[in-house]
């Protein structure tokens, strides 16, 4: 078990937890001794997390749930509960991304993203309210440096992660009588990650955008689970509200180097 943690007993929800920097939460707060739960639309990738979870921690469930679907989320949060009590701590971090310009994207594809990492957003926060923890829990979004820097190719994702970061503050406000802390993490350029992949295709790219980071290098999954475990424990106690970069500096940066044409 992670030293610099201890988890046992208590509960961990991970919206999009089957893959990626989510994932690699996941399995932190496992590590740690927690009891998790994760959801994710895909099936296989569900099987394959639990898979992987089940080897760490002694208490995983997992389901089939797409954020944009409200019943779904509830059942899994209620089903997460009845498993095992209260929950602690709930990462929200399912996104969905595509690299295009406004004008090559329809109406469709803008609103899927939207869809999916500010609704999708909204939905876990909203349903999960009343299986937290009161006084006690914390909610950690998953933001990204699209919410504060302008990227071509992103109208999509900027606009909705930006409206993550702001309901992140508006949510702080409102549950603080609650005892519910609400914080985002903003990763910047983390290796292995599907989205990095999309945003930086080619060795040249991906060579552009770790010269733009002040540090050097993309950073680990596990960077950006230690924050997350961080922010979920007493250590944190009065931090709510807050947008914190995992990025090596590269948002200061203006994320210098990522090979993003403006026309494809």
């Amino acid at each position: 078990m992670d030293q610099a943690f201890d988890f046992s007993g208590q509960t961990v929800f991970v919206a999009g937890g089957t893959s990626g920097i989510n994932l690699g939460i996941a399995e932190a707060f496992a590590t740690a001794g927690a009891s998790i739960a994760v959801i994710g639309r895909s099936q296989q990738r569900l099987d394959q997390a639990l898979t992987r979870l089940r080897g760490i921690g002694k208490s995983v469930t997992g389901f089939s749930a797409d954020v944009r679907d409200p019943p779904a989320v509830a059942a899994a949060l209620k089903a997460t509960h009845e498993a095992f009590g209260a929950i602690d701590v709930v990462v929200s971090g399912a996104a969905g991304n595509f690299p295009s310009p406004a004008l090559g994207m329809s109406p469709n594809g803008f609103k899927a993203v939207v869809d999916i990492d500010l609704i999708g957003t909204f939905n876990v926060l909203r349903l999960a309210h009343e299986f937290l923890r009161k006084p006690g829990a914390s909610i950690i979004n998953i933001s990204a440096p699209q919410a504060v820097i302008p990227m071509a190719q992103q109208a999509h994702v900027c606009a909705a992660k930006a409206g993550v970061d702001m309901l992140t503050r508006v949510l702080a406000i409102e549950w603080g009588g609650d005892g519910i802390r609400v914080n985002s993490i903003m990763p910047g350029p983390i290796e292995g990650t599907e989205g990095m992949t999309r945003l930086a295709p080619t060795p040249e790219a991906a060579h552009n955008v770790a010269r733009g980071v002040p540090l050097g290098r993309f950073g680990g999954k596990q960077e950006v689970a230690d924050l997350a475990m961080f922010l979920a424990s007493p250590r944190a106690g009065y931090i709510t509200g807050a947008i914190i970069p995992v990025d090596g500096g590269w948002s200061a940066n203006g994320a210098g180097g990522l090979a993003m044409p403006v026309k494809p």
